[in-house]
């Protein structure tokens, strides 16, 4: 919880506006948890868990190939290939990168992966201009936020499918986070039964502003939309950008062998949902009445 309430104050301190080198000293103090390796594992059937301890990236597998959902932080790309390399794949063998938002700390190693294996980058459509710019939207010229542009080569739309052998992932468009903010789901088993994945993009307001001049045209109403209607997308495990967004320390300290798996959580996704929602009608009005001073 500690560690959950230092990133929220954090948040809400460099959303406000700040100097550069105020920035610069908050994501050094966020990059100590965002860079700190940790052991990779299984999640559930065919997906494993290959970020840090605080930025989440997964690796998809199958014989035909796998496919890497978002990397960690500029600089740190090290700590996913040798993740992957420790669970016994190659990253040479990773055919499709997907996106779930086009911010650094989910970017950052993208470019470095694709010249090391060829894999393909797919992405909303909407992100892609920011992925092939490597930029922040609204705050093009911070260095701070920056990351290696990458090439997109192919822009997804809500509904679109992405297949690699077995393997089959649906994108849903739920903007807001940022203007391309895709969320994927899959389908898995586990013990005999089914289950529905779903890579939660993000609908914190973080660093965007809200009023004033927004980060992205629309961004209040995309929000909205997406926080009344993300709810209807089905399944019953939760995975996100970050670990404290679906409680992955908990869950995973409480795996047991031949126990249930920790990480089926039906209706976790939609009680995070309120939450957020809740949240984000606190972070809009606390804009609007700083814009009104």
């Amino acid at each position: 919880m500690k560690k959950i309430a230092l990133l929220a104050a954090l948040y809400a301190l460099i959303a406000t506006p700040a100097s550069a080198q105020s920035l610069k000293d908050f994501l050094v103090q966020l990059r100590k948890k965002w860079d700190a390796p940790t052991e990779p594992f299984r999640v559930v059937d065919n997906i494993y868990y290959v970020g840090t301890q605080g930025l989440a990236a997964y690796l998809i597998t199958s014989p035909r190939g796998h496919i890497l959902i978002d990397t960690v932080m500029p600089g740190n790309t090290g700590t996913t290939t040798a993740s992957i390399e420790k669970l016994g794949f190659k990253v040479a063998d990773i055919k499709l990168m997907l996106n779930t938002h086009a911010h650094l700390d989910h970017t950052g190693g993208f470019a470095e992966i694709k010249a090391a294996s060829g894999a393909q980058m797919v992405a909303g459509e909407k992100d892609k201009p920011l992925l092939e710019s490597g930029t922040y939207p609204g705050r093009e010229s911070v260095e701070e936020l920056k990351f290696p542009p990458i090439k997109v080569d192919r822009a997804v739309k809500d509904g679109d499918v992405v297949t690699l052998g077995p393997i089959r992932l649906v994108a849903h468009a739920t903007p807001g986070h940022s203007p391309g903010c895709t969320t994927w789901t899959m389908d898995v088993k586990d013990n005999g039964a089914d289950h529905g994945v779903i890579f939660f993009c993000s609908a914190t307001v973080a660093l965007n502003r809200l009023v004033g001049s927004p980060t992205h045209p629309g961004i209040v109403e995309d929000y909205r939309r997406t926080l009344a209607t993300a709810g209807a997308i089905k399944g019953d495990i939760l995975l996100a950008p970050h670990p404290e967004m679906f409680g992955m320390d908990a869950k995973r300290a409480a795996i047991t062998p031949g126990a249930p798996n920790q990480f089926v959580k039906p209706g976790e996704f939609q009680t995070y949902l309120a939450k957020l929602k809740a949240d984000f009608d606190a972070g809009l009005a606390k804009q609007e009445a700083q814009q009104k001073k």
